[in-house]
């Protein structure tokens, strides 16, 4: 990466001559790569960062660079910032350079050097690859192919027309900085990317000549995942829409309408030109005629000091300039700086799992010894050679010792990571979810005088509850019984036994009144011998856990306090953290008590209850038959004999476990089959995605419904909702009343009297007064003949043609009171589902934002769930319950906030309020701006709003559902008065 020298000495410097313009927006890793990246290389460097905050280690890190933060230039407002930033280069070439991209130093050096030698041309450049990084390994790929070099015609059409037939973008190409200035200062605000890339090239070709250097000249990042600013340069130049059309016309009469070397011919000779520039383009890209992306090389980096070990693809492309020592040398650097300064968003997430693992090897028990210290730093570096605290440890641990090679080559190597400014892994981990989660849990541990009064408060009820841990260890891994002990000696309760259920052999003779007693299995029996070893406990609480799953340090301290005097109280859910597959932790942080989501997602919400010891007992134990269903079966058997009463749920982490497996787990259904027929149901269970259920009831009786539309003056949005109603649902049993609250419209009126005397299915009620929207409801539903009522605005369409059979599988249910739908934009995206009560007084929806598609924090996107209310926009209630609570309260919430109060009502004589995503509706999802009834609502239910069983605690409402709040500490103060 050495430039060459000049061999006149009246050659201005580099940096005089030449700048390169780095583009950033809130990729501050990237960032500060790339800058360590091109400090090695003397040009000037301006930095375009419009992240929202500024990086202002950047300017002490790198003084020689031009840091300009630039927040008013949003990401969707590149274009200013380019037109900007070319205004701000003074020397007469530039190049621009995206953040996470290497320009290859010589590149440059050369095509600077080509465009002093030839005045004639404006852009110079080389050929392309493209890299993904990951967590132990860079992958290559072949992006550019072979194409005409030297675009030198006199003639700019020529030149024009067969670089676009072959197109390599030229953004990135080394360009003269006036014809930058000049194309920026014409091209139209506003301008969508697509078009700026096409209009970037035809300018460019259009007023100079173009020159592809056979030399490697850039390594980039390849593109992955989704982009904020979704481009896509084939659409605009394919679709034969009408708009689409329109828009190439345009942009083509705009390109016309410019200086250029084509100015000379007629407008509509050039704007001709433009059009088949763009048709050559588009026939390029189809048939990846210059830009085709293979994987050609796998470069895995496994050692300290050595070289990356590189495996070659099936095919390679030998007249590409990329076979030659000095390119691999680069790479290897490259390789270096990615791995030891991550950036990527997939290579962090493969880092995330790794680094967390690493951790834990570090952390030192009380049993440990040198041996054993080191033993796992060296499984620790073979999970990642670029960490470098597990690099300095374990050269540490080897001093004195008779690796002294070892230890010599590991503090080399760790100079070498030091001589690039990367984040120390620790800091790494923490700005991850994983470090996060981790950091959220220390933030509970209470400190040294908390545990002295919590010790005190414990003794003065003969200990606290007792909890008995049934382990399973049918693997008979030694190894994760140890990380469970560890986790246990390590927490602040110390009021359990241990009882190992193992199929290995028995390390000691115990009985169940030792800490720790052994019980031979086999993995047949296991079950009947936990149930007798459950008849011999003395614990208050008992919970089923698996060797490798790890304890919280204040989980059991909590749930001691918390069950002291915990009367009638059967079961408890607590919080859990899982680990995924790749290493990483994500939060399980469930609601209160929640049927429908302990049905919809048994793997997420069955697992790891405490369950007293004499409810257990008293229910017969666990059956043996669904050994991949054990916890589900028993919550769902409690339920069978006394509902929900008597279980709970404790917002508090108690254990780090393995995540479910993503797969069908058929004894589930089994299990919620039997439940169901025991509750009085024929019903059918499906699975449209692994570890979530839907559940049909088949109901017997078919109930008429009766949908209440308002109408007042919207005629487009009632006559909309009509129709949609009408052509989209299939259950027939129905009738609409479209309430009319004293329309002056004589359109809408004409057109209410033309439906009239058209059959019972559609009757027109009309109000001689105009009503608050709860009025007429409440005015309607006296009038509806059926069994149900449907609250529907008249700015709802009907999307799924068996909404209402959904509404009413769930409202059909005895325990169910009112049910409601998901609302979603003309994309798919949610704008809203079921409402949550925040302690602020505000109520907010979940899943705002996610797509159609996604799962939702605890997957519960896709499946029925409880909540304290669903929306009016599309609500479902039995008609003598709607009466049984008089209805809408017209008095407080006349015109907002009716339908949340409905469903509190509802919840206090008795009755669930359940979301159903699959009743799902057209609508914009905006809340109505009233303080006055706000505030009544919450008056009304202040405690609902303190603590609403739908949300978590240690959560906090995002756009997109559920998210881990801020770590806060216990209020272990409290738990003690």
């Amino acid at each position: 990466m050495q430039v060459r020298n000049n061999a006149q000495s009246n050659v201005a410097p580099l940096n005089e001559r030449f700048t390169v313009v780095v583009i950033s927006h809130n990729r501050s890793a990237f960032l500060r790569r790339t800058l360590h990246y091109y400090s090695g290389y003397p040009c000037s460097v301006l930095v375009l960062d419009s992240s929202v905050e500024r990086d202002e280690q950047i300017a002490r890190d790198f003084p020689s660079v031009d840091y300009r933060h630039l927040p008013q230039f949003t990401y969707k407002g590149l274009q200013d910032k380019l037109v900007y930033g070319v205004n701000q280069v003074t020397t007469p070439y530039m190049v621009f350079a995206a953040d996470d991209d290497f320009l290859l130093h010589d590149a440059l050096t050369e095509s600077v050097e080509f465009l002093e030698a030839n005045p004639d041309y404006g852009l110079c450049h080389g050929y392309g690859m493209m890299y993904l990084a990951r967590a132990a390994e860079v992958n290559y790929y072949r992006r550019d192919c072979r194409v005409q070099e030297d675009y030198s015609s006199e003639l700019a059409e020529e030149r024009v027309i067969p670089f676009m037939g072959q197109f390599l973008p030229p953004f990135y190409a080394v360009t003269r900085t006036d014809l930058l200035q000049q194309w920026y200062s014409l091209l139209p605000p506003g301008t969508s990317f697509e078009w700026q890339e096409i209009g970037h090239t035809f300018y460019l070709l259009s007023c100079a000549k173009a020159r592809i250097l056979p030399i490697p000249f850039a390594v980039r990042e390849i593109a992955y995942g989704g982009s904020e600013h979704s481009t896509n340069v084939l659409t605009v130049l394919t679709y034969n829409d009408p708009k689409s059309v329109v828009e190439r016309e345009q942009f083509a009469e705009f390109l016309a309408s410019i200086p250029t070397q084509l100015s000379e011919q007629a407008p509509e000779r050039v704007k001709q030109i433009a059009l088949d520039s763009f048709a050559a383009m588009a026939d390029c890209l189809l048939h990846g005629r210059s830009l085709n992306a293979m994987q050609i090389v796998r470069s895995a980096w496994t050692e300290v000091g050595g070289e990356p070990i590189r495996s070659f693809g099936p095919r390679q492309f030998v007249e590409m300039p990329f076979y030659n020592q000095r390119m691999f040398d680069l790479l290897t650097e490259f390789e270096f700086l990615i791995h030891a300064m991550p950036a990527g968003r997939l290579q962090l997430q493969e880092l995330e799992g790794i680094l967390l693992r690493q951790r834990e090897l570090m952390c030192i028990h009380p049993n440990d010894n040198e041996r054993t210290i080191r033993a796992r730093l060296w499984e620790a570096l073979a999970l990642n050679v670029f960490n470098r605290s597990v690099v300095r440890h374990l050269a540490e641990s080897l001093k004195g010792t008779e690796e002294h090679e070892e230890c010599l080559k590991l503090q080399a190597w760790a100079q070498r990571l030091d001589s690039v400014p990367g984040q120390q892994d620790r800091r790494l981990l923490e700005n991850m979810h994983s470090g996060r989660l981790l950091s959220w849990l220390d933030a509970r541990n209470p400190d040294a005088q908390q545990l002295k009064s919590i010790a005190a408060h414990l003794a003065e009820h003969q200990g606290g509850p007792r909890f008995g841990i049934l382990l399973l260890d049918l693997d008979a891994d030694m190894f994760k019984l140890q990380a469970t002990f560890d986790s246990l000696v390590n927490g602040h309760s110390k009021a359990f036994n241990v009882m190992v259920f193992t199929t290995g052999d028995l390390p000691a003779t115990t009985t169940v009144r030792d800490t720790v007693h052994f019980v031979k299995v086999s993995t047949t029996n296991y079950v009947e011998r936990i149930n007798q070893i459950v008849g011999q406990s003395t614990a208050n609480w008992l919970l089923l856990a698996e060797a490798g799953d790890q304890f919280t340090q204040s989980g059991l301290l909590r749930a001691s306090l918390e069950l002291i005097g915990a009367e009638g109280v059967r079961a408890v859910a607590m919080d859990e953290i899982q680990r995924k597959t790749d290493g990483s932790l994500t939060d399980v942080f469930r609601p209160g008590v929640n049927l429908d989501l302990l049905q919809s997602v048994p793997s997420l919400m069955a697992r790891h209850w405490l369950i007293r010891r004499e409810v257990l007992t008293q229910a017969g134990g666990f059956t043996a038959q669904y050994t991949q269903a054990l916890e589900l079966d028993l919550l769902l058997r409690l339920i069978e004999d006394e509902g929900l009463s008597g279980l709970a749920h404790l917002a508090e982490p108690l254990l780090i476990c393995n995540a479910p497996a993503q797969e069908e787990n058929l004894q589930e259904r089994q299990v919620l089959t039997r439940h169901l027929a025991a509750r009085g149901y024929r019903a059918q269970v499906t699975s449209a995605q692994p570890l979530t259920y839907q559940i049909d009831y088949q109901h017997a009786e078919r109930p008429l419904v009766s949908i209440i539309l308002e109408s007042r003056d919207n005629f487009e949005h009632v006559q909309q909702a009509l129709v949609s109603v009408l052509q989209r649902t299939r259950y027939q049993r129905h009738e609409i009343l479209i309430a009319d609250n004293h329309s002056q419209s004589e359109a809408l009126v004409q057109w209410l009297d033309s439906l009239e005397g058209k059959g019972d299915r559609v009757r027109i009620l009309r109000s001689d007064r105009r009503l608050s929207t709860s009025a007429l409801y409440n005015w309607a539903s006296g009038q509806a003949k059926g069994d149900y009522l449907v609250l529907l605005s008249a700015q709802v369409q009907v999307v799924n043609a068996n909404w209402l059979d959904s509404l009413l599988n769930q409202a059909q249910r005895p325990e169910v009171g009112i049910v409601g739908s998901k609302q979603m934009d003309i994309r798919g995206v949610t704008t809203q589902a079921g409402l949550v009560l925040k302690p602020d007084g505000q109520v907010g929806s979940v899943f705002v934002g996610e797509r159609k598609d996604a799962k939702g924090y605890l997957n519960g996107h896709q499946v029925e769930q409880s909540y304290s209310a669903v929306s009016g926009v599309c609500l479902m209630i039995r008609k003598e319950l709607f009466e049984a609570v008089d209805g809408l309260d017209e008095e407080h919430f006349a015109d907002a906030f009716a339908d949340v109060d409905l469903c509190l009502k509802a919840a206090d004589a008795g009755y669930l309020t359940v979301w159903t995503p699959q009743a799902q509706m057209l609508h914009p999802g905006t809340f109505v701006e009233a303080p006055q009834a706000a505030g009544a609502l919450q008056d009304k239910w202040q405690a609902r709003f303190e603590h609403d069983p739908a949300r978590n605690p240690n959560l906090a409402l995002t756009g997109t559902g559920f998210a881990l709040g801020t770590a806060t500490a216990v209020d272990w103060a409290r738990l003690l008065a």
